[in-house]
């Protein structure tokens, strides 16, 4: 067994939130435990180091997501060589014990028995058992050494991985330039001048990603990026976002959402986003309701630990009331759901599920005989669930479809812009008895 000393971590986990592939609705019972393991909300940073090491750090953010499970273990990718591996639970920042073992050991546990008897794997101990719905979140650093994967070719440098994890970002060495990159991606600053690349891949094969660099790039203190603004762009036909808000890592944002539709003439959806807090000192989450929406029912828990959190609807004129600043102007009857929470301590964060529902007419109704979902979303990573007995005639924006084990459809919207999409989804009633397919 191995501890490595503690680590403060917060900076490192801005957030990381990808939908879980259980579409859980507000309100309903736990699903059942798993028979292998699972895991979420999957990011992977890679740091390439001087070329002449064929070396890269790798800051792998994920969520165990086995009811239950005590332990965690991560795959050593074939044909890389490890070192330097430490493991950190991203809740309170400690260093957790871990131990490679092969794959051969990994397959006595009952959850890993589909285990590569070729691969080795990092065994990990969580901090506490993974609650009901819940997860445990962990930080794991290595750095590989992979020739093959990241080589120099004439005057360039190349890193050439297919990515099987779905939000990555790659930064490249102080004094690189990028001249290559073949998956669509942001093209972001890091504070000391180097230069990063930050990706989505939503489809379900890997990202076959390939980046060149060449040396011509500025270092030292002429590298580092001016602080970016509040300023909008002079383009944009209405306020549209800041400086600041196109320039951050959309890869790594820290909330997402799924909406699960209830029969159209309800004009109702329930929902729950989660969101990671990792401010010291936060200790309430606000969320002020969009107008044209009113909101019922909204219950919350800590994701890490299960722990049910108090929830308080009020209006406008309340929280002004009460002295709390709620970040943006609101009108006296806007509805506000405030979610205190114990104060988040220097380098610990907290990951926090809020369920709610909505009644918004103008954004869900029916229409004739359609089914209408008319709505701006602006996470990263969105989801709309439609209602039992309804079939997908139209999706404005490119989505992948998947179909639950209960006959619902459900789209998943990745937005890789530091925008919002403009979803518009119809639907129509399946033909068979009862809605149900034939």
């Amino acid at each position: 067994m191995f501890k490595p000393a503690p680590l403060a971590i917060a900076g490192l986990l801005l957030g990381f939130g990808n939908v879980s592939a259980r579409a859980q609705e507000p309100g309903t019972a736990p699903a059942a435990s798993s028979s292998r393991q699972t895991e979420a909300d999957e990011y992977a940073r890679y740091e390439l180091l001087a070329p002449n090491t064929a070396s890269f750090k790798i800051s792998y953010e994920v969520s165990a997501t086995t009811p239950g499970a005590k332990v965690f273990f991560n795959p050593i990718r074939k044909g890389s060589v490890a070192r330097d591996e430490a493991v950190y639970d991203a809740m309170t920042g400690e260093a957790l014990r871990f131990e490679v073992v092969s794959g051969a050991e990994a397959r006595k546990d009952p959850l890993m028995a589909d285990a590569d008897a070729a691969e080795n794997y990092i065994k990990i101990e969580l901090a506490r058992a993974v609650p009901p719905e819940g997860r445990g979140r962990l930080l794991i650093l290595k750095t590989y050494k992979d020739a093959k994967s990241y080589y120099r070719e004439g005057d360039a440098i190349v890193f050439n991985r297919s990515l099987g994890i779905k939000r990555n970002s790659v930064v490249l060495p102080a004094g690189y330039e990028l001249v290559v990159c073949n998956v669509p991606s942001q093209v972001l600053p890091e504070p000391d001048g180097r230069i990063a690349i930050s990706f989505m891949n939503p489809s379900a094969g890997e990202a076959p990603l390939v980046v060149r660099a060449k040396l011509g790039a500025q270092i030292g203190p002429a590298a580092a990026p001016r602080p970016l603004t509040d300023s909008r762009s002079w383009e944009a036909p209405f306020a549209g976002e800041t400086e600041r808000q196109r320039l951050s890592e959309r890869a790594h944002q820290n909330r997402d959402i799924v909406y699960f539709l209830q029969q159209p003439e309800t004009h109702a959806f329930s929902l729950y986003h989660d969101y990671t807090e990792s401010r010291a000192g936060t200790d309430k989450y606000l969320n002020v309701v969009r107008e044209g929406s009113a909101v019922s029912d909204p219950s919350a828990y800590v994701l890490d630990t299960g722990q049910k959190l108090t929830t308080r609807l009020m209006t406008g004129a309340e929280l002004s009331a009460a002295k709390i600043d709620a970040g943006e102007p609101v009108k006296p009857e806007t509805q506000i759901v405030l979610i205190p929470f114990p104060p988040v301590k220097k380098g610990q964060s907290l990951r926090l599920r809020i369920s709610e529902t909505y009644t918004a007419p103008v954004s869900y109704r029916l229409d004739g005989e359609e089914l209408v979902f008319d709505r701006s979303l602006g996470r990263s990573r969105n989801a709309v669930v439609l209602p039992v007995g309804w079939y997908l005639t139209a999706s404005a924006i490119p989505a992948t479809v998947t179909q639950l084990p209960d006959g619902r459809i459900r789209l998943d919207f990745w937005n890789g812009r530091p925008d919002s999409v403009d979803v518009l989804i119809k639907a129509k009633r399946r033909s068979g008895p009862s809605g149900k397919s034939p």
